[in-house]
């Protein structure tokens, strides 16, 4: 049987990546005043909201792999605006935790922050932005991997 052609319009993995790339330049456009990204601010407000965690925990809070985070983590760390750092619980493990400093630049983001929210949700739509955050926390919920395994596992064996 011949495979079906394949048609980037169809792609979901590339119309995700667009629609994300094109929306972080304009939160990264009005988060710039601040001296933050996207992703940076994202970091900040993940520690402000749930405080200190591991990078593996913050990681998977973010949906990022380790590697990425601690990209992301090194200029924000080098500005004071996190520390990484001995653990409460647990000495031995290592935590990053905002300062005093992150979360003044957090406050300080909130602003360009609400007014991308804003121009999202005024040439979307409020309510197709909400459905649309509802759709995409699916997506990020969804056991793609298992799934697939199994599915393509179980048509590689089927007897001919």
């Amino acid at each position: 049987m011949p495979e079906p052609e394949t048609r980037q319009s169809d792609c979901n993995c590339q119309a995700i990546r667009q629609a994300a790339r094109h929306v972080t330049q304009l939160y990264d456009q009005l988060l710039a005043p601040a001296g933050l990204r996207a992703t940076q601010f994202g970091i900040l407000a993940r520690l402000h909201r749930s405080g200190p965690m591991s990078i593996n925990r913050l990681a998977a809070a973010l949906v990022m792999d380790r590697t990425t985070l601690g990209r992301n983590i090194l200029p924000l760390e080098r500005d004071g605006l996190v520390e990484i750092g001995a653990g409460v619980a647990d000495r031995r493990r290592r935590e990053i935790r905002l300062t005093d400093a992150g979360v003044q630049r957090l406050e300080a983001a909130r602003q360009g922050w609400a007014v991308a929210q804003a121009r999202f949700e005024a040439v979307f739509g409020a309510e197709r932005a909400a459905a649309l955050r509802d759709l995409l926390r699916a997506v990020v919920g969804s056991d793609f991997a298992t799934r697939a395994e199994t599915e393509f596992s179980d048509r590689d064996h089927r007897p001919e």
